[in-house]
């Protein structure tokens, strides 16, 4: 199966090609953009710049997934998923969104996930934009994708105020009726992304028994990041869910912590690899590696992710998309993150996106990474 890079002379808001990242990355079980902001290159300066209030930065952006689209020989009709990365200060101007993300798609409806983040690497941006489309014309959906899971009823109230898990049984219990009505359910799922505030973390360990009761026999990969905020003011969890019609394995190359964890470190499905969030953490006891690090902790990182890869019989160049997750504490740092992954990922480099959360799962860990692959 080949894995290729989408290039396009119409790119004109930098030079993409000096970056650590592709734009984007076209494979028969579908095609992965890296995060877009409005950033471009002002010359004057001789800086990157973002311009604009959430209107104008919102068209900035579809302008240059338009032309990475095109660049892929694909066009807006084909996105099955758009993920907006949202700044606090964007929520109260989501409704622009919307707005422009209509403008863009047309009669196209894919599904929308909403991420309310800590900040953006780009400090004057207000949203990031992630997409996927979909595979090859003629191709099966290689994955179901649920729009975000917020613990609220059908009319948008809260459900389970203050408590962690009741609105944890909230968002599971929508998310199998949204599955049941694609013809799916809980145990087809083979990714979760898991938002949680601060306020969440006590009781975080508490909610593996939601997990246990309502998933399996093969428990998907997990992500776990601590926001600053959620979609709804009073909401201490939301989800994202990725399924899958194939059958799902667990792949673990001998890593005995997630033996009492209710996930799974990879589990394929078909052709991809949905990989767990992978930390500096020793891979037996789970304390944290290179403590203070955070360069450091990203090559441990990018090992891991290149373990499990082989560990489900393919090479580290398949990798499709990286989504990395920093708090504030380890941006002084962060852009010799960078050169680590130009000299550790191969060509042609996986789409990628960084995002500032409010915090990590694991106190002393200043790099979270989330992956998927595309294996033969």
């Amino acid at each position: 199966m080949t894995i290729s890079a989408i290039h396009t002379e119409r790119f004109h808001w930098y030079d993409y090609k000096r970056y650590s990242y592709s734009l984007g990355l076209k494979t028969p079980a579908g095609t992965y953009l890296s995060g877009a902001t409005a950033s471009e290159y002002d010359p004057a300066s001789k800086r990157m710049v973002v311009r604009g209030g959430m209107t104008e930065q919102l068209r900035t952006i579809y302008a240059k997934l338009a032309a990475i689209l095109e660049g892929g020989g694909l066009e807006a009709g084909d996105v099955a998923r758009i993920v907006e990365y949202v700044r606090p200060e964007g929520i109260e101007r989501y409704a622009e969104a919307a707005t422009v993300r209509r403008e863009f798609l047309g009669r196209n409806q894919p599904v929308i996930n909403t991420v309310p983040v800590k900040s953006l690497l780009r400090p004057d941006a207000f949203i990031e934009i992630e997409v996927t489309a979909a595979p090859t014309h003629g191709a099966p959906p290689s994955a179901t994708f649920l729009p975000s899971v917020q613990p609220v009823d059908d009319e948008g109230n809260i459900l389970g105020a203050g408590d962690l898990v009741v609105q944890t049984r909230a968002v599971y219990d929508r998310a199998a009726r949204m599955l049941s009505a694609l013809g799916l359910d809980l145990h087809h799922v083979v990714k979760i992304a898991t938002y949680m505030t601060a306020p969440a973390l006590p009781a975080y360990e508490s909610t593996a028994r939601v997990w246990r009761e309502r998933l399996g026999p093969v428990f998907p990969a997990a992500v776990d990041v601590v926001m600053p905020r959620l979609l709804h003011p009073q909401a201490l969890i939301q989800c994202d869910f990725i399924a899958s019609h194939e059958k799902p394995a667990v792949v673990n190359p001998g890593w005995k912590r997630y033996n009492d964890l209710a996930c799974s470190p990879a589990v394929r499905a078909g052709k991809l690899l949905y990989m767990s969030s992978q930390a500096a953490l020793d891979p037996v006891k789970g304390h944290v590696l290179h403590d203070g690090d955070v360069v450091a902790q990203a090559e441990c990182i990018y090992e891991n992710v290149f373990e499990l890869v082989r560990a489900a019989g393919g090479t580290p160049n398949r990798l499709v998309k990286t989504i990395e997750y920093v708090p504030q504490a380890s941006l002084e740092r962060y852009r010799d993150v960078g050169a680590l992954r130009s000299k550790m990922l191969a060509d042609p480099r996986p789409a990628s996106t960084g995002l500032i959360s409010e915090g990590l799962l694991h106190p002393g860990t200043l790099i979270n990474v989330d992956a998927i692959a595309v294996l033969d």
